[in-house]
């Protein structure tokens, strides 16, 4: 599959989501030079499974980077951070539930016309056993971007939301319909999300586009074939809608079973 190319100019700011499936091993697989030549303005991570004292100093704050971590309390599990190019005016962690929160699963950033929220959602489980826990965090977590949104902040949310909206997120909808990450229950949540206003940027520019995936299963050998699901998502408020330039997937970019997705947004009054 081809990727995206991000358009970027003086008067944009690029944002890049990206599950890394493992900090380490990641930047065992080209990490380090992919950010030097990607460069986004801020970059959200997920799945970092580490902590930060666990990475190499040249890791742990590329250079040009600000980085702030959540890790989960278990080693090696779930965990976020954030790669900001300029200091965040504040970074908070956490949606105040130590249910979520230990397992690092929120980090946001506020930056002057603009709050970023940067999320990896549960995923249901084999059994579905985690369901109800991952729609338990779903609740939480936009009432959490709603109360940013109602201070009259311009919000961006991102990362793994482990659900695919519709049937054209995913390339086999009809077999995975009882299968946690495309559940009705899960999916229906993702409709209010989008019916309170929130916006779907790559489905906002690319509305019908098909094969768009970012998620592919690792040992069957799905992404050879684009067997894929659209799991990774940049959602904005809707005092955002008119900034948006780009919204991307780098469906060529290697090193997890995830690819990196961005958005491109207007700096306030360049347009």
């Amino acid at each position: 599959m081809p990727s995206d190319n991000p358009k970027t100019s003086s008067d944009s700011i690029t944002l890049m989501s990206w599950n890394v499936n493992g900090m380490r091993a990641i930047c065992k697989k080209g990490f380090p030079p992919w950010l030097d030549t990607a460069r986004p303005d801020i970059l959200c991570l997920q799945e970092t499974r580490c902590r930060p004292e666990q990475l190499e100093p040249e890791l742990r704050e590329p250079d040009g980077y600000r980085v702030h971590y959540h890790p989960a309390a278990r080693p090696g599990y779930s965990g976020t951070a954030i790669f900001s190019r300029t200091e965040p005016n504040a970074v908070y962690t956490g949606l105040g539930d130590a249910r979520f929160d230990d397992e690092g699963r929120t980090i946001i950033a506020e930056y002057d016309d603009f709050t970023v929220v940067n999320c990896y959602f549960p995923n249901g489980g084999r059994d579905h056993s985690r369901v109800p826990f991952k729609l338990d965090f779903c609740e939480a977590f936009i009432q959490r971007c709603e109360a940013l949104r109602a201070g009259g902040r311009g919000v961006i949310f991102c990362g793994d939301v482990n659900t695919s909206h519709k049937e054209i997120d995913l390339a086999r909808p009809g077999p995975n319909k009882k299968r946690t990450g495309f559940l009705p229950e899960e999916r229906a949540w993702i409709d209010r999300v989008v019916e309170a206003g929130w916006i779907d940027t790559f489905r906002l520019l690319h509305p019908e586009e098909t094969g768009r995936y970012t998620w592919w299963h690792m040992v069957s050998g799905a992404r050879a074939r684009n067997v894929g699901w659209r799991l990774d998502y940049f959602f904005v408020s809707p005092e955002l809608k008119d900034r948006v330039l780009d919204a991307f997937i780098l469906d060529d970019v290697l090193g997890s079973d995830h690819c990196p997705v961005g958005l491109t947004l207007a700096i306030d009054g360049a347009r």
